[in-house]
């Protein structure tokens, strides 16, 4: 089936104002399955007008309704989370087990929201001075834009539009053009929850659509999520018309294996980190470091899991890693791994067109492995996003993180030891966000934030968590002295 995508303006569902489409592509047999219109700085406007007329009478509804709406669209998420998941791994290409656990991170940023009326509490302090108290209120601002990527088109929009709408804001989201088809369906359950017209809008679009968000004069805040280099562009643009930023960019992940660890359970959670999703996740391990005799227990580990994964599509349960999105994020993927050749680092795995039986159409990148990759290299610098790993050793913990502190990312790092010290240690020096211990994907839970450091973020408030609450809000502190009034007693009511 093919699916002609429409923008959600104002409760409904209309045809872009533009005649110029992408297609959007099963990625395990490159057949396409919807055409995704490229929006107009006019489309963006509409979009942004319905929010504004829809933002007085969403403010003023109490926080409890607005929660029960969350708490309708939760349970409609529950009762479709199979169909969401399959939908999912149609478009994106990545296998059943990591759409419905990204589908299950999702609901539980919308559980979480469901908790607004206490998240948004402020704080009173009575006798600040000598009949004097002092409160302050937590109020919403307006029109929100959210930009969110292809890697997890369900998962990253819910990391940002439930906390807008709950907080009483409006929203309009520009999802990914290469995946929008699963958002669709979560946006008609929004609706069948009960979310009023113009609360939350959708626009499809390209750089045209992105820089009318940035520019727009009715919009108060940008949320995004992408690579560095468009991260920081958008995150200056929206900044220069005075609207609040949050843009969270691109990673290079360090996974530090120390002679301690328990090498077993280090290598699933390695692996799972490494090649999961195809690579295509900015918490993805790219650079495993092994720290003394440990550095030769995971190679021969890793190499062993990484030659074994079976390529496929993901819907057929015996596929362990999917493709990649697009021919032409396959073709980027491929020239890494040409470059990291040429740069002279030891290809120890090639991934390079795998062959896929039944599959030939589709975007097949399979696990590739770098060893000796020197400071430098573009391998070991850039965000390749896709699954291919270098492998490189340290004498001592200090000299890993020396190579981590090397790049110009900050998103996640793992350490794996049995040591509680050597964990200690590591977090009290590792300067990164998100830090995990024998853990390989270092994803905070809804009620924490999310978001990096260095040049994977920019802005000061993360995605979720208390963070999600202070940046779709505005703390109004009211200080207030009442002088007292003496009733005049020829004037109290009879009976008095």
């Amino acid at each position: 089936m093919n699916t002609r995508v429409q923008n959600f303006v104002g409760g409904d569902w209309r045809d872009a104002s533009s005649s110029a489409f992408v297609d959007v592509t099963n990625p395990a047999s490159g057949r396409t399955i919807g055409q995704v219109p490229l929006s107009t700085a006019a489309d963006v406007d509409a979009a942004v007008q319905a929010a504004r007329a829809a933002f007085p009478a969403w403010r003023s509804t109490p926080s409890p309704v607005r929660a029960r709406v969350l708490f309708r669209l939760k349970a409609l998420l529950e009762e479709h989370k199979e169909e969401l998941a399959i939908q999912l791994t149609q478009e994106h290409g990545k296998i059943l087990a990591e759409t419905r656990g990204e589908v299950q991170r999702g609901i539980e940023n919308v559980e979480h929201a469901c908790g607004m009326p206490t998240l948004m509490m402020g704080d009173t302090v009575e006798e600040i001075s000598r009949g004097i108290d002092s409160a302050s209120w937590r109020q919403p601002l307006g029109v929100y834009g959210i930009i969110t990527p292809y890697n997890f088109p369900v998962m990253i929009p819910l990391w940002f539009w439930p906390y807008a709408v709950a907080t009483g804001n409006t929203v309009v989201i520009k999802p990914s053009e290469q995946d929008p088809l699963t958002h669709q369906k979560i946006v008609d359950l929004a609706r069948q929850a009960g979310l009023p017209e113009g609360v939350l809008n959708v626009v499809h679009g390209g750089q045209e659509a992105v820089e009318s968000i940035c520019d727009h004069p009715d919009i108060v805040g940008v949320s995004f999520v992408g690579s560095s280099r468009v991260a920081e562009i958008v995150y200056k643009r929206a900044a220069m018309t005075g609207k609040r930023v949050q843009t969270l960019g691109g990673a290079k992940n360090y996974l530090i294996v120390l002679p301690d660890a328990d090498m077993d359970a280090t290598l699933d959670a390695c692996a799972s980190s490494i090649f999961g999703s195809t690579g295509q996740r900015c918490l993805a391990g790219s650079m495993l470091v092994g720290v003394g005799d440990a550095h030769a227990k995971i190679r021969e580990r890793l190499m062993d899991h990484a030659a074994s994964i079976r390529l496929g599509d993901g819907l057929d349960r015996a596929t362990e890693m999917g493709p990649v999105i697009s021919g032409a994020h396959r073709d980027r993927v491929n020239r890494f791994i040409d470059q990291g050749v040429a740069e002279g680092a030891k290809l120890a795995l090639d991934g390079r067109n795998p062959k896929v039986d039944g599959y030939e159409g589709g975007y097949w990148v399979g696990p590739t492995v770098f060893e000796d990759v020197a400071p430098g290299m573009s391998i070991g610098t850039e965000e390749v996003f896709g699954p291919v790993a270098a492998i490189n050793k340290a004498k001592d913990v200090d000299e890993a993180i020396s190579m981590m502190h090397g790049s110009r990312y900050g998103n996640a790092c793992s350490l794996f030891t049995s040591s509680g010290h050597a964990a200690r240690e590591f977090r009290y020096n590792a300067g990164i966000s998100m830090i995990g211990i024998n853990v390989g994907v270092a994803a905070p839970m809804a009620f924490f934030p999310f978001g990096g450091s260095k040049q994977s973020f920019f802005g000061d408030l993360k995605a979720a968590g208390k963070d999600a609450i202070s940046f779709y809000t505005d703390q109004r502190v009211v200080i207030s002295r009442w002088s007292a009034v003496k009733a005049d007693p020829h004037n109290l009511p009879e009976g008095s």
